[in-house]
């Protein structure tokens, strides 16, 4: 039993040592997530379980403009991350946060490509364009525990893993050696800092804008609008529409105007539409008053493939020349002249696309267009329009990203994860 002065005395000696357990708390907080700095924000992408905007055709119901919100510094800090260890699928988290993968196109392979059996911390990440042979003993000499290859190794089905082909060939390698590889590919062409930013970041600041806008990932893809007589009725039928959704929780609106029923709003993927429209049609009231709404992706502001840049301080071509030569680390670069253009003529917009940026950049109206590689009948098409081309051969448009990445990536793992931009990597084509 606790006197006055007893209770007291306990309560001080309780609140102190409180104290002292936050302060440790906070202690142990801040060193794990003091390799978590923010650099950069990302878009909240939508997933299952988050509500993302729908435009219907007919309508707008929700701004355009995505959410933005900075990582978690403590997301990461769990029990292997705070004891110095990170597994493998920390690591793509934190990859998911800097480029998520819903925005890569798609006809791309990205992810993880090669998951290893038994799973082991991740002590050293390599970097590289692409996975070469050279690059693959890179990687076993230094027993690399995660790649990271820009372009995926594994990009068309295959049947059988055989020696004679040499993709096959290295993925039976980092099998054998438990290594894990992922490709993020066209989810750094269209993220906000990612390679096309970097890329045209060569000749100087400007007003950079996204030549192909990338649109938000919706869930649904669908609106039913109907009407229900009374409570039960809507309770019967939205548990019929659960079922033809996979028995997933269906976003939903309702509406009671006076003596007219009640209106539903129902979004569905493209999936279930057939087998929602049927369960509605056995409906009587729901059945005469269907209507379907086709919903449109929202569009991700500063995401997406190739960069326009209107220059704060425009070059000459010969200017622009030596910049990128720089900025790539090149020796040697391609130039095709626009119609009427000079060595010494001006260039104010620039538009790039890192790789093979035809398509992209296909009526882009620019001074200058900078890719890696472009077939001979699109560069005719495009200095005869008065546009000059400036080309680096494919992965050379590509590779410098990598130290940039490597940075990013280094400051958001614990310092028991090293990060390695490879030495073997290299552009397939050079100058003799």
């Amino acid at each position: 039993m606790l006197t006055g002065g007893n209770l007291t005395r306990t309560f001080v000696s309780l609140s102190y040592r409180r104290l002292c357990a936050d302060r440790s708390l906070i202690s142990r907080s801040a060193l794990c997530s003091s390799a978590s700095t923010v650099s950069s924000i990302r878009p909240s992408l939508p997933s299952p379980s988050h509500s993302r905007s729908l435009l219907p055709n007919r309508q707008t119901l929700v701004p355009l403009h995505p959410s933005f919100h900075f990582p978690s510094a403590h997301c990461l800090c769990h029990s292997t991350h705070c004891s110095g260890l990170m597994e493998l699928k920390e690591v793509l988290q934190v990859l998911e946060q800097l480029a998520p993968l819903s925005l890569a196109e798609s006809w791309d392979n990205v992810g993880l490509l090669v998951e290893p059996s038994k799973p082991r911390p991740v002590k050293t990440v390599l970097l590289t364009n692409d996975l070469t042979d050279a690059v693959m003993e890179e990687a076993e000499a230094m027993s690399c525990d995660l790649m990271i290859s820009y372009h995926p190794p594994l990009f068309r089905p295959i049947k059988r893993l055989v020696q004679k082909d040499w993709k096959q060939r290295l993925a039976v390698r980092a099998v054998e050696a438990g290594m894990a590889i992922f490709s993020p590919h066209t989810s750094w062409d269209s993220v906000k800092g990612g390679i096309n930013d970097w890329l045209v970041g060569g000749l100087g600041s400007g007003q950079v804008s996204v030549l192909s806008q990338a649109l938000g990932g919706a869930s649904h893809s669908h609106k039913l609008e109907f009407t229900v007589r009374s409570t039960e009725e809507l309770g019967t039928v939205m548990e019929e529409l659960k079922e033809c959704d996979g028995g997933t929780a269906l976003q939903h609106s309702v509406n009671r105007p006076e003596n007219s029923g009640i209106h539903v709003g129902v979004t569905c993927s493209e999936s279930a539409l057939t087998l929602s429209v049927h369960t509605l049609l056995k409906h009587t009231t729901p059945s005469q008053s269907l209507s379907i709404l086709k919903l449109e992706k929202p569009p991700l502001p500063g995401y997406g493939p190739g960069r326009l840049s209107i220059l704060v301080q425009p070059v000459t071509v010969a200017t622009a020349i030596q910049k990128m030569k720089s900025h790539l680390g090149l020796n040697h670069l391609r130039l095709a002249l626009g119609s009427g253009q000079t060595l010494e003529s001006s260039v104010c917009t620039v538009a790039v696309c890192a790789g093979s940026g035809a398509s992209v950049l296909s009526g882009v109206k620019a001074d200058l267009h900078i890719t890696g590689e472009m077939s001979h009948n699109k560069v005719l098409d495009t200095v005869a329009k008065g546009t000059s081309v400036i080309l680096s051969d494919h992965s050379n448009s590509e590779r410098g990203f990598l130290t940039v990445f490597r940075e990013k990536l280094a400051v958001r793992l614990p310092d028991s994860v090293t990060v390695v931009v490879s030495k073997a990597d290299r552009d397939p084509l050079e100058v003799v």
